[in-house]
């Protein structure tokens, strides 16, 4: 494929001061030297980034799919459109990558603050329970406790991972550091499967040499605690992991859940253990491991997907019926998505009418990509690539 280089000079927001609103509508200042009807068969819009961005046609336009509805012009009173206006001319507002940057920047700060406060409750939580443990003996509760805690401090390699992701993209990490919360979460499938392990070794001793659990009341206390907490903690993950697109955090959530009913078992060890049957809390113990591997399956399976760069077909369905739509794109070649944290990056390979100038394939390659980040959400970027139809 000859890709024909004539840099943009806003090829890249974050390096370039000029880039701003008004890129798109600006005539580029480096006409073609070259203006015959076909002068290329690849026209490459990429993001800007890595070794060689210079010497691409590289046009960068990542989108943040400015949706003027939400800016809600028409429900304002006569104040209120006025401080709009005022605010439009305080703050611009562009198309340009930036605008997606920000908005994942807050979303990772949103993260953290999710991460930290379900430490700071499960950790509480897991702390009153171990306590109890030391009064009763409860192995059931035990588990429970090791469970709780190993789920709170999962959230330290999340929040580190989230740390690393807000880090700009360099020579070396071209993408950036968002993959950092995939490996985070290999780092939460070892922990749970550790304390599943554990929990397992314990109640397998204790059921082989049983021991009278004291203390009963309070260990059913406490595994009504471990329940509550462990719900309020899933709700709190699941619904900001969806908000913000972090597929840790939401599989972390549903771990959260597990762990509650996990806690309502306590109960039940507690209740036969007054009945007298002594095997009843190792027991309980043992269903408590048979959850975390259940648990611990989803995990696996959700954490290996996005290792494996794997996206729901819905959202590449979405990018392609966005390109078929676009005036002048007259087909649609590979197309590919990837997650990089809870970020989406894109490539397209469009087929435009033979006979298009350079100038007009680059226009059609810019309403590509409007199209296609205005149709996925969380998409932080697309690279298109424009072929000619063979002239017959």
């Amino acid at each position: 494929m000859e890709v024909h280089a004539h840099p943009h000079p806003h090829s890249n927001p974050h390096s370039n001061p000029s880039s701003g609103p008004q890129a798109e509508s600006r005539p580029d200042p480096h006409p073609d030297p070259h203006p015959e009807p076909r002068a290329h068969d690849g026209h490459d819009h990429d993001d800007g980034q890595g070794p060689g961005a210079g010497h691409r046609a590289a046009h960068s336009h990542d989108h943040d799919g400015h949706d003027h509805g939400a800016h809600d012009h028409g429900r304002r009173g006569p104040h209120g459109r006025l401080r709009h206006r005022i605010g439009h001319l305080l703050r611009p507002h562009s198309h340009e990558a930036a605008d997606k940057v920000d908005a994942a920047l807050e979303s990772s700060a949103e993260g953290l603050r999710t991460l930290w406060v379900s430490l700071l409750v499960l950790g509480l939580t897991a702390l009153a329970q171990g306590a109890i443990v030391l009064m009763s003996g409860s192995v059931a509760l035990l588990g429970d406790t090791v469970h709780n805690l190993a789920d709170a401090l999962t959230a330290v390699p999340l929040g580190i991972a989230f740390l690393l992701g807000r880090r700009a993209a360099d020579r070396r990490y071209t993408y950036g550091y968002g993959r950092a919360e995939d490996l985070a979460g290999v780092v939460i499938v070892l922990t749970v499967a550790a304390s599943a392990v554990f929990a397992a070794v314990t109640a397998f001793e204790r059921l082989l040499h049983p021991q009278p659990a004291t203390h009963l009341w309070a260990v059913a206390g406490a595994g009504l605690a471990g329940c509550l907490g462990n719900e309020w903690v899933a709700r709190y993950r699941i619904r900001t992991g969806r908000r913000i697109g972090s597929a840790a955090l939401v599989a972390d959530g549903l771990h959260a859940r597990t762990d509650g009913l996990t806690s309502l078992a306590v109960l039940a060890g507690a209740a036969g253990a007054g009945l007298g049957l002594p095997w009843a809390d190792p027991v309980v113990g043992l269903l408590i491991t048979v959850a975390i591997l259940a648990v611990l399956r989803g995990s696996v399976r959700e954490i290996g997907r996005r290792l494996m760069d794997a996206v729901d077909p819905a959202l590449v369905d979405a990018a392609e019926r966005a390109l078929r739509a676009v005036d002048g794109v007259r087909g649609v070649g590979a197309l590919r998505m990837r997650w990089i944290g809870h970020a989406l990056r894109a490539e397209a390979e469009v087929v435009v009418d033979g006979t298009l100038s350079v100038v007009a394939a680059h226009r059609v390659a810019e309403a590509a990509e409007r199209a296609v980040v205005g149709a996925v959400p969380r998409l932080l970027g697309v690279t298109v690539h424009i072929d000619h139809e063979p002239l017959t």
